[in-house]
């Protein structure tokens, strides 16, 4: 039997394949290294990938089955473009950029943390501290990043308790309220020595450099001294700083015993989603986490990856170790509980690895995020130390003796001390010949840990820090402490999501079955507003799928009432709303909710059936003496819904009612105050309805045309006769 021919649709794609164009393109792909560019009908493009061979990795996107999420990226592809590089390192670098530049919808994108506060000590004959995010070489010294703002301001305040520099932008004329307290030393009316500055900016250094415990100690004996000298006053603000010390110190808990500074990643994937959470070590403890949740639709690991690289291109400066988990550990992250053993099968303890876990609850909480003293925790990160990992480098790079020294202001870490640790079974990127040689590498060489090995090679090289993927030991139980803390942040967003469609979407399911409905998709509420019958007007709001369409509210001046009548204030309104909607074609609501019992109830059903011809259900909510939501009417006549008052029904019908009257109020208020302004000019004589809009325009308030000059009113062409009486009325006025 002959094969009938696809069908073709434009720009030559066959049905069930790919177009001509492509497949040509495909053809012509090299066996080298580089960056992909793939594109949609309009030319945009819509997702960049890199590939250590572009010819096998682009083929990849159209030959054999796909997910569902690679299968949506595939099905919008019209056409690519291919970058070659002369290395996987420049293919990294360049992907990168182009996400960056282009913004793909399909791609990863760090859309937040562009700039880390740094806690900075400025280079001026008065220094001072401050947080910041710019790093500029104006001689200052500077300490971070911090994982976030607060974490910053908290450190600054304990600092501006311990060591009195000025506060002050611009030195006043005389002692402010800071000196007084004993937090600055006043340079402005006194001399202040230039040693004692020093020895401060010494002391700042070397208890951002993790010397917290010397500083306490210091402080512990300065107070015992005052004690002795009954100098009490001195002695209990001696012991307030120590006790402030000890609640940074007591809030430090998760530590490694080398003090480094380190950055942990670990992530989930589920449902289309990735989470990635990223855990920061200062001076070997754990003080923070940041976690980032996006869609993702190209293989997860490179995502990932995708992700780190984006990451670190943002941030000024670096740890001296990155920590990154294995890439078959993405099948436990995209929902596998992970197991609490590592990776050789045995529980982790704090004897046998070294790792203070505080029994391993207070980081893992119910709600999976970290523990909530950990994220207030102090920290300080350093990028280029030569020694342990605890002094910060100035911007010059030279050690200025006093044992802490602030971050490069290029963010450059030392790339120096790559090496392996064999006794913690790391497989580190830059020390993969000393892995081989001591038998931690595996013997098979399998794709998978070349890959790896590949992968953590460019970073490594790109940012020229270490870069680890431990395989077993202490390091290997805080990636997956990552891992874990990525898996149960993923899991709370689902659960979020699901709650919220139970609180939404489900609420409005089943009110529709309370009111004997096929639907409750769209919900209109009406509520009036008015003060004794003056100003009266109306609000509508939107509710769909059980959330509130604030594009779709509307407000009304009410016309033809007189007086406080809100019955037929309701039938104005209702007329007046859906005789615009068959007019113009609009959506039609599955509910309408009045503010109102039985009256209210019966004047929308009046004019709806009697006067537009619609069969739309009505219900009413009535309050109780304290101006509450109560009950749910409906019918004709209106008949009382039971409607259990704890039930997500009934806390949507509140949600509506809240909002339909607050809309409601707030537009009353604004057309009185107009209203008030409106009145008090028309009252002048000469001043009709075209020159009040005309003053109110060019002053813009009542209360500046009441302080205006006759020689204001002029660009207006008003008169200075008319101008005198318009502000002569205005200021005889109460």
């Amino acid at each position: 039997m002959e094969e009938q021919p696809k069908p073709r649709t434009r720009a030559g794609r066959t049905a069930g394949g790919v177009s001509e164009l492509i497949r040509g393109k495909l053809a012509l792909l090299p066996d080298q290294p580089g960056c992909y560019l793939m594109k949609n009908e309009t030319g945009t493009i819509i997702y960049v990938g890199k590939a250590k061979v572009l010819k096998n990795r682009v083929r990849s996107y159209f030959n054999g089955s796909h997910d569902g999420k690679t299968q949506r990226l595939v099905s919008e592809i019209r056409d690519f473009e291919y970058i070659v590089t002369s290395s996987n390192m420049e293919a990294l670098i360049l992907e990168c950029n182009l996400i960056k530049q282009h913004h793909p919808r399909y791609n990863v994108l760090l859309k937040d943390d562009k700039s880390f506060p740094y806690i900075k000590i400025t280079s001026e004959k008065h220094p001072k501290l401050e947080v910041t995010r710019r790093v500029v070489k104006d001689k200052g010294k500077y300490f971070g990043p911090y994982p976030n703002a607060y974490a910053a301001q908290q450190t600054k305040k304990l600092l501006d308790r311990l060591y009195p520099l000025r506060k002050c932008k611009t030195l006043p004329d005389k002692v402010c309220l800071y000196y007084h307290m004993g937090q600055c030393v006043a340079p402005c009316e006194f001399e202040v020595e230039q040693q004692t500055y020093d020895q401060m900016v010494q002391d700042i250094a070397r208890f951002l450099g993790g010397g917290q415990a010397d500083v306490r100690k210091e402080l512990q004996r300065k107070m015992e001294e005052a004690a002795e000298a009954l100098e009490f006053e001195r002695a209990r603000e001696y012991r307030d700083q120590v006790a402030a010390i000890d609640a940074v110190m007591e809030k430090q808990k998760i530590t490694l015993p080398d003090t480094l500074d380190r950055d942990v990643f670990g992530y989930a994937v589920d449902k289309g989603w990735m989470c990635v959470q990223i855990l920061y070590m200062r001076q070997g403890k754990l003080i923070e986490r940041h976690a980032t949740t996006f869609p993702f639709y190209g293989t997860a690991y490179e995502d990932f990856m995708s992700f780190v690289t984006q990451y670190y291109s943002d941030n000024p400066a670096l740890p001296r170790e990155v920590l990154l988990p294995l890439e078959q550990d993405a099948g436990e992250a995209a929902g596998a509980e992970p197991d609490e053993s590592d990776a050789q099968g045995t529980e982790p303890t704090a004897e046998s690895d070294g790792v203070l876990y505080a029994d391993g609850a207070e980081l893992v909480g119910e709600s999976g995020g970290l523990n909530a003293n950990a994220g207030e925790a102090l920290g300080s990160k350093t990028a280029d130390s030569e020694s342990d990992g605890t002094n910060p480098v100035s911007e010059s790079g030279e050690a200025d003796g006093a044992g802490a020294e602030p971050v490069a202001e290029s963010g450059e870490a030392c790339a120096a001390g790559v090496e392996s640790v064999a006794e913690s079974g790391e497989t580190y990127a830059a020390g993969v010949e000393s892995e081989a040689e001591s038998g931690e590498a595996c013997a098979d060489g399998t794709e998978l840990e070349q890959r790896e090995s590949d992968v953590t090679a460019e970073l490594a090289s790109w940012l020229k820090v270490k870069v680890a993927v431990p395989q077993r030991g202490r390091k290997k139980d805080v990636v997956a402490m990552a891992m874990d803390n990525a898996r149960r942040s993923l899991d709370e967003k689902f659960r979020l999501i699901e709650r919220d469609e139970e609180r939404s979407v489900k609420a409005a399911e089943s009110l529709a079955g309370w009111l004997g409905l096929g639907q409750a998709r769209r919900i209109e509420a009406f509520d009036n507003s008015n003060i004794q019958g003056t100003d009266p007007v109306s609000a509508m709001v939107v509710f769909t799928d059980g959330k509130p369409d604030r594009k779709q509210y509307r407000k009304y001046k009410v016309r033809t009432v007189t007086g406080p009548d809100d019955y037929e204030t309701m039938r104005e309104v209702i007329r007046r709303r859906y005789e615009r909607v068959l007019k113009e074609g609009l959506e039609l609501p599955d509910v309408i909710v009045v503010d109102g019992g039985k009256g209210q109830i019966s004047a929308a059903i009046d004019v709806l059936t009697s006067e537009l011809g619609l069969h739309i259900a009505v219900c009413g909510l009535v309050k109780d003496a304290r101006h509450r939501t109560a009950q749910l009417m409906t019918g004709d006549p209106p008949q009382i819904v039971p409607l259990p008052r704890d039930s997500q029904e009934f806390y949507l019908l509140q949600r509506i009612q809240d909002e339909v009257h607050r809309f409601a109020i707030t537009f009353h208020r604004e057309t009185r105050a107009k209203s008030m302004v409106a009145s008090q000019l028309d009252a002048i004589p000469g001043i009709g309805e075209k020159r009040r809009k005309q003053l109110l325009r060019h002053f813009g308030s009542l209360k500046k045309i009441k302080t205006a000059s006759i020689e204001d009113f002029r660009p207006l062409a008003l008169g200075d006769k008319l101008a005198a009486k318009v502000l002569d009325a205005l200021r005889d006025e109460p």
